[in-house]
């Protein structure tokens, strides 16, 4: 072959290879082509992960698998009971397991009394009724004869100050003497001058006494054991049983004749005890008080009065 064409043949041959692309990588000088398949290439070895602090665990969390619900579950109860122990010394009461300073003693008082509703917890204690210096300087003034006694402690009943009252106002003596709360003696001793007033209006004559039936007394209404506690039982009600009168004979509560002065003043003086006394019970209201007028300060509710 002419080496012309010898020429031409090898400048085909190397357009071809040309536009064939880059299929094999050029060696150096001297080093044979060669190519690696993609899948023989070694990767970089997997990045470490990052090292994770263990978590503190509660004692009383047994060690177990990441996704074990009894170590969730287990997790759960101590962290309640963590937090009830964090609560504990928060709940008492300030001062109360605070010791007594030592050779201090305080004397006793009568338990508080329970409030008049009509439901609720069983009755409590007796009430604890302030030192009212106001109420003793009325006494005074209003010429009422009482002492201060100890205070009165029985079981539920009982009174914190209470006093022994002898004489009201206008030199009306109580027989026996009554022992009431400054409250109940008070009223007592208000309602004592309207009595008065009334007797000279309808007898002619003023009562010079009052018998009375019954002050302080630990007991159930109506002498019932089974009932609520009774007024009396925290000194802070009075049975009238009658009234003497110069020149006639006593007047005893339930006993007089219809349409006599007696029943018309008897009448009027329970009529007027209602605007004294937040209780006026007699004759008439039921059996047990037949015979005498009973008269108390039970607070209620609203300042409900019971007047029968």
């Amino acid at each position: 072959m002419p080496r012309t064409m010898m020429g031409r043949s090898l400048a085909v041959l190397m357009g071809c290879a040309v536009l064939a692309g880059p299929a094999v990588a050029q060696a150096p000088t001297g080093t044979p082509l060669s190519r690696t398949p993609a899948e023989q290439v070694p990767l970089p070895p997997p990045r470490p992960e990052a090292i994770k602090e263990p978590t503190a665990r509660h004692p009383d969390v047994k060690e177990s698998g990441p996704g074990d619900p009894a170590a969730k579950d287990a997790a759960k109860d101590a962290a309640k009971d963590a937090g009830k122990d964090a609560t504990k010394d928060t709940t008492k009461e300030p001062g109360k397991d605070t010791p007594a300073a030592p050779g201090v003693e305080t004397a006793p008082l009568p338990p508080e009394r329970p409030a008049d509703l009509p439901s609720g917890p069983a009755p409590g204690p007796a009430t604890i009724v302030p030192d009212d210096t106001a109420c003793l300087g009325r006494l005074e003034r209003l010429g009422v004869k009482a002492e201060p006694v100890a205070p009165l402690l029985d079981g539920m009943c009982g009174a914190a100050r209470p006093l022994r009252v002898t004489v009201l106002p206008d030199g009306v003596a109580l027989a026996p003497a009554a022992t009431l709360t400054c409250t109940a003696a008070e009223a007592l001793a208000r309602w004592s001058t309207e009595v008065r007033v009334t007797g000279e209006r309808l007898l002619g004559k003023a009562p010079q006494k009052l018998q009375i039936g019954g002050s302080y007394e630990c007991r159930g209404q109506n002498h019932d054991p089974s009932a609520k506690l009774s007024e009396h039982a925290y000194a802070n009600g009075v049975d009238v049983m009658g009234f003497v009168v110069e020149g006639r004979t006593p007047i005893a509560v339930g006993a007089s004749r219809e349409g006599t002065p007696e029943a018309a003043f008897e009448a009027a003086v329970r009529a007027r005890a209602c605007g004294f006394f937040r209780t006026v019970l007699g004759p008439g209201s039921d059996p047990a008080h037949a015979n005498h007028l009973h008269l108390d300060e039970r607070e209620r509710p609203a300042g409900h009065r019971l007047c029968q």
